[in-house]
């Protein structure tokens, strides 16, 4: 059977939300971020192994509060990340062992990612060795001078927002992170680097709740999301002493 090994990208320095508290292991519903993120991956049949990957300050803290806590098996190593999420990735790659062949990159603030999703990418992978979810972009988009006028209008009919997981056979994306850190490359996905080589990256259809928890909008609209699953989850603290209530009331 193909071996297949998860990294969970959350090494993220952000304090958007409570003072002192990262964005990852803020409470949805009573449960951090991370772990509703990590719970799919965890479930899935097709995933032997979890790499984790959050930075070195919070390392004791997400095995005590997450891993030990939500006794999650699969998690076979908690990395260090680096100064960037690209660093962060190379550190989780790095600690795969050699006989994995694919792996499944994804970001810990993507709480809504499916098993479906998940075993999709894989299977999509080992096909087509580079693959990513996305969804067409709804929004106008246009480029912008540094004055803040509008530099033109792009046709939105070819373009699509990129999320993850991202899943790759496991041999290309070592070789892809090697050489963007040869060239000093950085890029602003996974992907972009497997592109860059001239390796075509096959794009599945992901979901517009497959959301990126990176503002307390972003926050807000998870808590939505999480009640329309289950009606019993009203509220979402975002910060101490001030609450926001998805009913709209406070």
């Amino acid at each position: 059977m193909m071996k297949v090994n998860a990294v969970i990208v959350s090494a993220g320095k952000g304090h958007r939300f409570m003072d002192g508290k990262k964005k990852q292991f803020l409470p949805l519903a009573g449960k951090p971020i991370l772990a509703h993120t990590l719970d799919p991956f965890e479930n899935c049949p097709l995933i032997n192994a979890i790499l984790l990957v959050v930075g070195q300050e919070d390392m004791d803290y997400c095995l005590k509060e997450i891993v030990e806590k939500y006794r999650y098996r699969k998690i076979s190593r908690i990395v260090p990340g680096g100064k960037y999420r690209q660093e962060s990735v190379k550190n989780g790659i790095e600690a795969i062992p050699e006989d994995v062949e694919i792996v499944v990159i994804h970001d810990g603030v993507r709480p809504f990612v499916t098993q479906e999703m998940i075993e999709e990418s894989i299977r999509s992978a080992m096909r087509f060795q580079a693959v990513v979810l996305g969804m067409p972009v709804k929004e106008t988009i246009k480029t912008v001078h540094p004055d803040g006028t509008v530099q033109k209008t792009l046709d939105r009919n070819s373009l699509w927002q990129i999320q993850t997981p991202q899943a790759f056979q496991t041999r290309l994306m070592r070789d892809a992170l090697h050489k963007a850190t040869e060239d000093r490359f950085l890029g602003t996905d996974d992907a972009s680097l497997v592109e860059r080589m001239g390796i075509e990256v096959h794009v599945l259809p992901g979901s517009y709740a497959n959301i990126k928890i990176t503002t307390p909008e972003d926050l807000m609209l998870a808590t939505l999301l999480l009640q329309a699953k289950d009606p019993s989850e009203k509220e979402v603290h975002l910060s101490k002493g001030e609450r926001i209530d998805p009913r709209g009331k406070g």
